[in-house]
């Protein structure tokens, strides 16, 4: 019989905590992708989704777990914490990189209380004009999560509804 990993048992409460948000209408689920890389032997959940059709701002959180933590987790090692590891990137874009980056990272650090390291990575397309630059915003929890982790999803997934919220409606 199949005994499901830590990674199995946290998507499952995942994606039925984002499908929930979506059910009630507060967004929209627009990507769904379930990976498994066979030459790292890892797995990766990520779900992408938006406020509204019409809102250009994004947000996608992604699992993945590592063949370590897998094999560690299960022949049962005793002296291993085996866990996944989830991030969680938003995507909007910029006019001046540098009031609004620093504006966002304020912001949002205010949102999340301080909790995730914010990283900013800016783009664009060479030759078009005026110059948008797309923003992707990434959050990182510098640990592992585990089952002990799942009350905090939805407050995560409440945190990225309002970061969306703010990004959508902020002057630029």
């Amino acid at each position: 019989m199949f005994d499901p990993t830590i990674y199995d048992n946290i998507k499952v409460v995942l994606e039925g905590a984002v499908y929930d948000l979506d059910l009630e209408g507060h967004i929209l689920i627009t990507r769904r992708e379930d990976r498994v890389d066979l030459s790292s032997m890892s797995r990766t959940f990520a779900i992408e989704f938006t406020r509204k059709i019409d809102k250009p701002s994004k947000a996608e959180i992604n699992l993945h777990v590592h063949l370590s933590d897998l094999a560690a987790e299960i022949l049962e090692n005793p002296t291993a914490k085996p866990g996944c590891t989830l991030t969680i990137k938003l995507f909007t874009k910029v006019k001046d990189p540098e009031r609004d980056c620093k504006r966002i990272a304020e912001e949002l650090g205010l949102i999340w209380e301080q909790r995730p390291e914010i990283t900013q990575s800016l783009s664009y397309t060479y030759g078009t004009s005026p110059i948008i630059y797309r923003n992707q915003i990434t959050l990182s929890f510098g640990r592992k999560v585990d089952e002990s982790h799942l009350d905090d999803f939805p407050d995560l997934i409440g945190y990225a509804a309002d970061s969306l919220t703010w990004l959508d409606e902020r002057g630029t």
